[in-house]
């Protein structure tokens, strides 16, 4: 694998001019050379380190990760360069407007024939740069809403399994541990170890919010994380107002309780996280029940439980000693004999009713069997095969009739189609637009010719009028030269004055020599 070594960012103050000795500086001196002489001296004469105090303007961030600004007073102004390795450890961004103190050195810019401030370290002035950094953070996040009650998750009440994110080696993790053992010792601590200050510690924390959050289901379920540190001051306590670790704690599935300094202690984390606490050893009171609370709750619940099983079972007992104290219940089997003897009744009252109408029944088919034999069916349905063998042929002839008038009715259709058929149509139209083509054929090439005719003696009219036929019996047109004027008179004419006159066969150029030689002929 091929090594890359990452390029440092351009610098131009590593361009140099090249450099003129002392006393060589008596002839004249180029740009480079003079420029040169003033960066010398600019350097020996100022410190190497000056502290400038101005509000910045036209400030810069370029792609190259560099920073220009330029500061001002009341009077001045100076342009300041702060390179991309100075710029990204910056707590705050610099905005138009804000009052700071520059601290660099000053030195030439030798392309541009300017001096500028390099600046080492910018601080805002009358506030801290982590205080404004911080406040600078929680306007962004606020307008996104990462703050908001809505986003907060209420907190188990008997948590299983609890991950603490911090110091492994600090006192807030030994506090955290001894609280949860003290209070509920049944709950399964973890400890997830990373730094809590210094560079790097935001990532790490960040990452390990992450890794809890996709791992939680692999670990066994996480139902609460404790994020947090013990006291210290605003630098000690500056990775939990890291805009990384804000956006974890906003990400993470699992409820979490920032735990970062004391009471006086107010960090991002603490604005983003689900619960905030005053200290660690709050945090972890915070995070768990007291276990004798936790008895007393179901000691009590235990009671209620008993209490509402002996009042349900003196109901029941009361609703049983009432059953059976009902006669039914007392005398049950004269009941069930009683219902006997019903259905035994019902039973006989249903054979006395099907005998009944049986016997009905019967005496109705003897009174009809003498009345079917007075009609004779064979007799009666012979009369009526021949009524309908006489209909069958009577049906047959009118069936007949109506094909004969059918066909005869398409026979005159068909002579009434060939008649109005398209063909012949076609036909009578074709003979109809001939004559008409010819007709109109006639018509057009009469009236040409009469065009034509009346076009040769229009033409003939306009030559016998124009121009040109005139030139043909002698005379001639001309013209000035410039701007192409008839000359109609002399007085339009001077000396030298080149001129164009057209004949009937062309046309040739000539040029006034002396308008006063016309006198010698008169």
């Amino acid at each position: 694998m091929t090594r890359m070594t990452a390029r440092r960012p351009f610098n131009p103050d590593l361009i140099r001019p090249e450099p003129i000795a002392p006393g060589r500086a008596s002839g004249p001196l180029t740009i480079s050379q003079l420029t040169s002489l003033v960066k010398q001296a600019i350097e020996s004469e100022l410190p190497s380190t000056v502290h400038a105090v101005g509000e910045i303007s036209n400030f810069k961030r370029h792609s190259s990760g560099h920073l220009y600004l330029t500061l001002k007073d009341q009077h001045c102004e100076l342009s300041c360069v702060m390179w991309r390795s100075a710029a990204d450890v910056l707590k705050f961004a610099p905005t138009d407007g804000m009052e700071v103190i520059a601290t660099g050195r000053v030195e030439v810019f030798e392309r541009a024939g300017r001096y500028q401030l390099y600046i080492r370290k910018l601080e805002p002035r009358g506030v801290g740069a982590l205080e404004l950094a911080f406040r600078q953070l929680r306007e962004k996040l606020a307008a996104e809403g990462l703050f908001d009650a809505a986003h907060k998750r209420p907190l188990p009440t008997h948590p299983r399994r609890i991950v603490l994110v911090t110091s492994p080696t600090g006192a807030a993790v030994a506090d955290m541990i001894r609280t949860i053992e003290r209070r509920y010792p049944c709950v399964h601590v973890l400890i997830y170890p990373v730094r809590v200050q210094g560079p790097g510690a935001a990532g790490e924390i960040a990452a390990a919010i992450q890794w809890i959050d996709a791992q939680a289901a692999a670990l066994g379920g996480v139902d609460v994380m404790i994020v947090g540190r013990g006291g210290g001051s605003l630098e000690d306590l500056w990775a939990f107002n890291e805009e990384v670790v804000a956006r974890a704690i906003h990400g993470c599935g699992v409820p979490i309780i920032s735990a970062v300094g004391h009471e006086v202690d107010v960090t991002i984390a603490d604005l983003v996280a689900d619960v905030r606490a005053a200290t660690p050893t709050a945090a972890a009171e915070l995070a768990v029940p007291l276990l004798s609370d936790v008895f007393d709750d179901l000691v009590a619940h235990a009671g209620r439980l008993r209490r509402a099983f002996q009042s349900r079972v003196e109901l029941m007992a009361a609703r049983v000693d009432g059953l059976t104290r009902r006669v039914w219940f007392r005398d049950s089997a004269n009941g069930l004999r009683r219902r006997e003897q019903v259905l035994d009744e019902l039973a006989n009252r249903m054979i006395r009713s099907l005998t009944d109408r049986t016997s009905a029944v019967r005496r109705r088919l003897d009174e009809i069997e003498p009345m079917v034999r007075r009609i004779a069916p064979h007799t009666f349905l012979a009369r009526r095969a021949v009524v309908l063998a006489e209909t069958a042929d009577r049906m047959r002839w009118l069936v007949v009739r109506r094909a004969m008038e059918a066909e005869r009715s398409l026979r005159d259709g068909e002579q009434r189609l060939d008649r109005a058929s398209p063909g012949k149509a076609l036909a009578r139209a074709s003979d109809r637009l001939a004559r008409i083509r010819y007709v109109l054929a006639s018509g057009v090439s009469h009236r040409m010719s009469l065009a034509g005719e009346d076009v040769h003696r229009q033409a003939d009219r306009l030559s016998a009028m124009s121009y040109r036929s005139v030139l043909g019996r002698g005379f001639s047109i001309t013209r000035t030269r410039k701007g192409r004027s008839v000359v109609r008179s002399t007085a339009e004419l001077c000396d030298r004055q080149r001129l164009v006159t057209e004949l009937a066969d062309g046309a040739f150029e000539s040029e006034v020599v002396n308008l006063n030689q016309l006198e010698l002929f008169e």
